[in-house]
């Protein structure tokens, strides 16, 4: 908004194109783009910690097992990481569409019986999102996820779990070893209680903008990868935790972000017009049963035996 104020009108609607069609490009159609970016960027701090955090933890005798240890949740996340992104999330298709409208049972509200995906003109199963950006219906449809470049559904939402949560546990891993380094540099150097002159040649005691700047001249790489490990932690923790409260409530993004948007106020066809429905989550079944069929997806052959 600021820049249009002196960028001509018509370079505006020339960059307002270039710009729609790139994020277009990028966020609405399959693309390994994150992907190499999500290599890339683990390339780079994995690269950082092997090349000076491990070095030095050695020199100062740190335990070997836990400087192993982010390598070996990098292991993890990587096996996760394919698992996820290379399995089939539950596509829809002719052949198995009459079992998985099975699986669950329409509570009415959201997922309403009858309902025909316009794209692939099935009638839509419980649960089931049309994903435009792989142009397929997703059984137990979650959300596209960009960093995997495919949908999260009811196949292996398992595995994204498991994806996510040991990311965050290696970002949490990568940050606790280079802050137990630069502690350790500090207390080694007895820098934390020494005094300082300002410029105007008062002495001051050594506080924590001083140390975090003696250490960023000191070790600019690894004072940098630590701020950037630490929030990416944040931001992991963060999702994490809501990713977790799905499934012990077994509800998914989608109907995570539908549900707030109803609000009580949509009514059913067939209910009386001045009738309010609210809704409410009739797919959890308590949190291990819920944490069973994230892991364990359940068929038509299951619920009908239930």
């Amino acid at each position: 908004q600021v820049l249009s104020l002196v960028i001509p009108p018509q370079l505006q609607r020339v960059t307002r194109r270039v710009t729609h069609r790139a994020l277009h490009r990028l966020f609405h159609t399959r693309s390994c783009l994150f992907v190499v970016l999500n290599v890339a960027l683990q390339a780079a701090v994995f690269g950082e910690y092997t090349w000076e955090v491990f070095g030095y933890c050695l020199e100062l005798q740190f335990h070997l097992l836990l400087l192993l240890l982010p390598y070996v949740l990098l292991a993890g996340n990587v096996g996760c990481f394919l698992l996820c992104s290379r399995a089939n999330p539950g596509i829809i298709t002719k052949s198995n569409h009459a079992s998985l409208v099975k699986v669950y049972a329409y509570d009415g509200v959201m997922f309403q019986r009858g309902t025909v995906c316009p794209t692939c003109t099935v009638e839509k199963p419980a649960r089931s999102k049309h994903c435009s950006v792989c142009r397929t219906c997703v059984h137990r449809f979650d959300h596209h996820c960009v960093w995997l470049n495919n949908c999260v559904g009811a196949s292996n939402v398992g595995w994204f779990l498991l994806y996510l949560l040991s990311l965050t546990a290696t970002a949490l891993a990568l940050a606790a070893v280079t802050s137990a380094l630069l502690l350790r540099v500090l207390l080694l150097s007895s820098l934390m209680h020494s005094t300082y002159l300002d410029a105007q040649g008062q002495e001051h005691p050594v506080d924590i903008p001083f140390l975090v700047q003696h250490l960023f001249l000191t070790f600019p790489r690894i004072v940098f990868m630590l701020g950037f490990v630490i929030l990416l932690t944040l931001v992991l923790g963060g999702y994490s935790s809501f990713s977790l409260y799905l499934a012990f409530t077994n509800q998914t993004t989608n109907e995570w972000c539908k549900s707030r948007r109803f609000g009580g106020s949509h009514h059913l066809s067939s209910q009386p017009h001045n009738r309010q429905l609210v809704y409410k989550n009739i797919y959890s079944k308590g949190i291990w049963r819920n944490l069973k069929e994230i892991f364990r997806p359940p068929t038509a052959l299951e619920r009908k035996k239930k």
